[in-house]
């Protein structure tokens, strides 16, 4: 009898009962298979699930680097377009038998049809499917499109002979098939490798094409300076910005689907001296995630829903750009119960849509502000106010005075610390009693890449390691944890992010100590005199756990 694919996960030792609830939840949500949830959610690798599914079929399993790189010889060779909508690909023949490689082992017709075909027994291995369509696409269709490959047909279109001034030529270039490739390439790399933002740069002789992966930019192809005005006409074309443009900064939006996956696309454009730099911001629309995920530890996730669940006063979140304050937030929203409450969010830009939520885009140009929207959100009787970013002492008052007259305000704002929050409220103008009145609690945080699961490996910490937990107990020969690095996490030794957290709940104490006005220092000791763990202890405890390293805290905990 077969086992269940979350029967074989929990055996192996690829999961554990809470990541299978956590699995199953996502089911619920997606209408994706157990399987397909797991990976989205991070918990295993696509090898994993392929590994696993094979014992549940009672099947072999291969790997695209043992693929062959030519056609087996059968007389009767089938179609690319047979081959690619089945997703099934001949690999071998030895003497009557025929050996596949299949996504979907439970489909019996590519199977028949091909031993009616061909007259020879059929045996089959489970693949990737991602891995059979390459591999179909290298045998049987035209051949894997390489970036040169791009580069030379771009070339020999003509895509570059023409003045830049030339809004016509421009709008040509970038409907020629070797620019569309080149973009489409460029995104779709991007979207495998995980990448949060792509970097495109002119230099003097060169186009540079950076990805942001993890948190760090590395650097992925360097490209002919000429092809630069066509890749960034047809970006501009997608994105609905004017071509024509160079002199200022524009701002756009795309939507591409990428298999069963909504990627939004924020575009950016900025002139330099030697053409437009342009960035592009990938957000996938799955991007609101739970709680466990984000990196709450139990203690931190019981005290931040117990805030959410306030029925006013303000809560921030804190931290430099790129630390995650706003998924924080939308997994905030995703968990209030908008059947009963209205939320309303004001953003720049709205990044995620969230289902019963009522999303406002902030427009500077038509004097849509953040204190203007705010001012007319009150009016709309909402009970959860979300306002992206409190940026001026105007929008801050508001704000406050919302959170003073009935509505849990939750918004964030750039410090380095949660006590500092408090300070830089004081230093836009709002009075202390009317923050010790309103502010519920403070929540400062930092990303730290995750040690590659598929390469993590143990070691005796040295001893500048033991010296970083000065202060908490640990052994003498402690094990700590890091990633040697392979193919998966491309030799970085990390693959994926999670949070570090310093929660600072204002208790009656701490609401006195910001009355006296006294200082961040001050309201930081007692802070952690009331229990709070520093963005540096929760970091510590998370390299103790093996999510993390040294050097990643140390990285990220530098400032403080």
């Amino acid at each position: 009898m077969w086992q269940r694919i979350e029967e074989i996960l929990l055996n192996q030792g690829l999961i554990d009962k809470g990541k299978l609830d956590l699995g199953l939840e996502e089911v619920k949500k997606s209408n994706k298979n157990i399987g397909l949830a797991l990976i989205d959610l991070g918990f295993i690798s696509e090898q994993d699930l392929l590994k696993c599914s094979a014992i549940h079929y009672g099947l072999g399993f291969l790997l695209q680097h043992d693929y062959p790189n030519s056609r087996p010889q059968i007389e009767f060779q089938p179609s690319f377009k047979f081959l690619k909508n089945y997703k099934i690909l001949p690999i071998e023949r030895q003497n009557e038998h025929l050996k596949v490689v299949v996504a979907d082992p439970e489909e019996p017709y590519p199977i028949e049809a091909l031993k009616a075909s061909t007259g020879l027994e059929v045996q089959v291995v489970l693949g990737l499917e991602r891995e059979i369509l390459e591999a179909i696409d290298f045998l049987y269709g035209n051949g894997t499109v390489s970036m040169n490959k791009l580069i030379e047909g771009m070339e020999d279109a003509d895509s570059t002979g023409a003045s830049e001034e030339d809004e016509e030529h421009l709008k040509g270039m970038a409907h020629e098939a070797p620019v569309i490739n080149m973009v489409n390439l460029l995104l779709t790399n991007a979207i495998e490798r995980r990448a949060s933002d792509i970097h495109i740069e002119p230099f003097d002789n060169q186009l540079h094409i950076r990805y942001r992966i993890d948190g760090m930019l590395y650097h992925v192809e360097t490209l002919p300076r000429k092809l630069h005005p066509a890749i960034a006409s047809r970006i501009k074309i997608m994105s609905k910005l004017n071509i024509a443009e160079r002199r200022l900064p524009q701002d756009g939006r795309l939507k591409i689907k990428l298999t069963d996956r909504d990627i939004d696309i924020r575009v950016s454009t900025v002139p330099t001296l030697y053409g437009e730099s342009i960035v592009m911001r990938l957000l996938d629309s799955k991007g609101v995630i739970s709680l466990e995920l984000v990196g709450f530890s139990d203690a931190h996730r019981r005290l931040f829903m117990s805030i959410i669940k306030q029925p006013h006063g303000m809560f921030l979140v804190t931290g430099p750009t790129g630390s995650g304050k706003s998924t924080t937030l939308y997994t905030a929203l995703s968990s209030i119960d908008t059947v009963i409450k209205k939320v309303i969010t004001i953003e720049d830009p709205v990044e995620y849509n969230l289902k019963g939520v009522n999303q406002i885009q902030v427009k500077q140009k038509i004097g849509l502000t953040f204190a203007n929207g705010l001012r007319s959100i009150v009016r709309q009787d909402p009970d959860v106010i979300m306002v992206g970013e409190i940026r001026d002492a105007e929008t801050a008052n508001i704000a406050v005075h919302s959170a003073l007259t009935g509505h849990l305000i939750l918004s964030t704002l750039h410090t380095n610390d949660a006590p500092g929050a408090v300070t830089r409220l004081i230093d836009m103008g709002i009075e202390s009693f009317l923050i010790s009145s309103c502010l519920l609690g403070v929540l400062a945080q930092r990303l730290v890449r995750v040690i590659c699961p598929e390469c993590k490996v143990s070691y005796r910490a040295e001893e500048r390691e033991l010296q970083f937990f000065s202060g908490m107990a640990i052994p003498d020969a402690l094990t700590l944890y890091r990633g040697k690095g392979c193919a998966a996490c491309e030799n970085t030794g990390y693959r994926g992010r999670t949070g570090i957290f310093e929660l600072m709940i204002v208790s009656e104490d701490i609401r006195q100590l910001i009355v006296e006005r006294k200082g961040a220092n001050i309201i930081r000791q007692k802070a952690v005199d009331n229990g709070m763990r520093s963005l540096r202890e929760d970091g510590c405890n998370k390299v103790l756990q093996g999510i993390t390293t040294v050097e990643e805290i140390s990285r990220v905990t530098l400032d403080l």
